[in-house]
């Protein structure tokens, strides 16, 4: 009888085999009423719960209704994605969430405002990277710009990582807008 030298794990739902999804990243389009609190309670869902957020819009979109649009950028396994939807519908404010990462056919924008200082060959390559890109000059001194730069957020991610080698120095972004393409509504 030959012996067998590999020791076996105990049956226990200690040992089962962990998943790990990977995390994705989801543009949420919520239709909400406007009223005071509204935000405070969605994005106490997500710190309550541990959940990330990596941009938010909101603004009122009907006016006659009340109605504002909150566009939150997060990232979660496909598990918490969902989960973050199911709770987001549940709340009494909230009239609709449309997933607009998986509706696949959403146009998504950001604006930004890049401040960059350098004299010199930095300067005039600032300025031409600025052009390729189709940023706007939106302020002008002898030793700094301010550009205006709009697109979809890998585009502004982009020109933001071009400036730093270049002396950037200060950026402020509004948040990822987002709707869908096409004649229906949300």
């Amino acid at each position: 009888m030959v012996a067998n030298d590999t020791t076996e794990q105990p049956a226990s739902a200690y040992f089962i085999e962990e998943r790990h999804d990977p995390n994705e990243t989801h543009t949420l389009s919520v239709l909400v009423q406007n009223e005071p609190g509204v935000l405070a309670r969605v994005i106490g869902l997500f710190s309550g719960r541990g959940y990330n957020i990596e941009s938010l819009t909101v603004s009122e979109t009907e006016h006659h209704k009340h109605m504002s649009r909150i566009t939150i950028v997060t990232t979660g396994t496909p598990m918490v994605i969902q989960q973050i939807k199911h709770q987001l519908d549940r709340m009494v404010p909230v009239y609709k969430v449309v997933d607009m990462t998986l509706t696949g056919r959403s146009i998504e924008r950001e604006l930004a405002m890049v401040k960059v200082k350098g004299v010199g060959d930095p300067r005039i390559e600032a300025l031409r990277l600025a052009e390729a890109f189709r940023a706007r000059v939106i302020d002008a001194t002898i030793e700094s710009f301010v550009f205006e730069i709009t697109g979809n957020p890998d585009k502004v991610d982009q020109f933001v990582a071009l400036m730093l080698p270049l002396g950037l120095i200060e950026v402020s972004r509004t948040g990822v807008a987002a709707i869908g393409r096409g004649p229906e509504g949300m």
